[in-house]
């Protein structure tokens, strides 16, 4: 691995000492990869992790390194960003910090309400405040190549006045001034993901037992047929956002309900468990017996929600 103080040799110093310094809470896989991005881009790094021999080659790097929350919060005159296991974690750490006049940037995974506890909880602390959802994986974080970025909301201007130092990991999307919506956009997201890899996993228990059949090969063919069936994700927004559920219908719940049909018995040819697919094909019956046969998957988002 490059280190990084071998990487900055004859870089400007007035470039590196004018980069916003960043003080980073939280040193796991995820948080590693942000101070070494951060470090790469010239900005000058403080850290803290509890365990703190995973603190020792960042110091090696060129970050410095202390002992506790308290002194990394202290001593900041940038953004303190944590990234941490949970929020528990999050209050355990920040509980015997003084955040007054700091400028908090939580990166820690949390639901929404959490996020707009942990607002409220810095507000009446006199901090501003950040939260923010990683979309991405670790080795994805300083490779912009990638596609990776991080959510933010809360307060604007913290976001504009960070901007540049936000930016050095990942590419960065701001998403409301509402603080949990940042973390409401990364679990909506991820939530697609989670119901995408279930598919993927279904697909590939369909062809597994199939002699002659390569996985490598019918990867491709997945992932194609993915990306070309993405599209109708503007469909299915459109429809939501004028409540005309049968406007610009390529594929009618009817249609697919059937079909459902033919993929529940291949299912049952080929000894794999449907259970992956079946709550869905539910919503859709039930959607189609209610009188919408005609209408998109739309009509099926009314059916999740509660209230």
């Amino acid at each position: 691995m490059v280190r990084v103080h071998s990487s900055l040799i004859g870089m400007d110093t007035h470039t590196t000492s004018s980069r916003t310094p960043v003080t980073l809470l939280g040193l796991g896989d995820m948080g590693t990869a942000l101070a070494r991005a951060w470090l790469l881009a010239g900005h000058p790094l403080t850290v803290w992790n509890r365990s703190p021999q995973k603190a020792g080659p960042l110091a090696g790097e060129g970050a410095r390194v202390v002992a506790t929350p308290a002194e990394a919060v202290a001593s900041a005159t940038g953004p303190v960003v944590l990234c941490l296991l949970d929020d528990a974690s999050v209050e355990e750490v920040l509980r015997a910090t003084d955040v007054n006049g700091k400028d908090v940037v939580n990166l820690t995974t949390s639901t929404p309400a959490e996020a707009r506890r942990r607002a409220r909880w810095a507000e009446e602390r006199g901090a501003r405040f950040l939260d923010g959802g990683i979309m991405a994986v670790p080795s994805m974080i300083g490779r912009p190549e990638t596609g990776g970025y991080i959510l933010y909301s809360g307060d604007r201007a913290l976001f504009e006045s960070h901007r540049e130092a936000l930016e050095a990991p990942a590419g960065v999307k701001f998403v409301g001034e509402d603080p949990g919506h940042a973390a409401l956009h990364d679990i909506a997201l991820l939530s697609a993901m989670t119901g995408m890899f279930a598919g993927i996993t279904h697909a590939f228990a369909l062809v597994r037992p199939e002699k002659g059949l390569d996985p490598a090969g019918f990867a491709t063919l997945l992932t194609e047929w993915l990306g070309a069936m993405s599209g109708m994700t503007h469909e299915m927004a459109a429809q939501l956002a004028s409540g005309a559920y049968t406007q610009g219908v390529t594929s009618s719940l009817a249609m697919m309900a059937a079909g459902n049909e033919a993929l529940l018995a291949t299912a049952e040819n080929q000894s794999v468990d449907p259970r992956l697919l079946t709550p869905f094909m539910e919503l859709m019956r039930r959607r189609v017996a209610q009188g919408h046969g005609n209408e998109g998957l739309a009509g099926t988002v009314d059916l999740l929600r509660s209230e």
